[in-house]
């Protein structure tokens, strides 16, 4: 299978299997994409990119929350266990959706409140929409 990734201007781009990931429900505002390519830019190897496969014109830049100082605890639901078919916690991997907040001032953003849940092992994916978040403060010196 290849395809384009028209952010980059790249055709016929060859897909492995092993960096595709189905989301059976979709991604939030984009419920028809369920298949995802992960990959990141060369000599980029802190933001990657989930690239629909269903639609070339969907792609969304993910980093882990530890890019951004930030500690996810979650709690994950037996449904939500089920469809990532996740046996075990350490095999689960969160990244978040990064973008830029023009509102901001242009500057980087993330959707918290929303992570991406990986499971790298069956390249099962889900995006966990969060009812509550309770923000722990990280004081660092410099």
């Amino acid at each position: 299978m290849k395809i384009d990734i028209e952010h980059f201007g790249l055709k016929d781009v060859p897909v492995d299997p092993e960096t595709v990931f189905t989301f059976a429900d979709g991604v939030a505002g984009f419920v028809d994409c369920k298949r995802f390519k992960v990959f990141h830019e060369e000599g980029k190897p802190t933001v990657f990119w989930l690239q629909s496969l269903d639609d070339p014109s969907v792609m969304f830049p993910i980093v882990a929350p530890e890019t951004l100082d930030l500690e996810y605890q979650i709690e994950l639901a037996d449904t939500d266990c089920a469809l990532l078919g996740l046996e075990r916690a350490e095999d689960a991997v969160v990244v978040v959706i990064v973008y830029r907040d023009e509102a901001e001032g242009g500057k980087i953003a993330a959707n918290t409140r929303s992570p991406i849940i990986l499971n790298p092992i069956n390249r099962r994916a889900m995006q966990k929409v969060l009812q509550e978040v309770h923000p722990t403060l990280l004081y660092r010196a410099r």
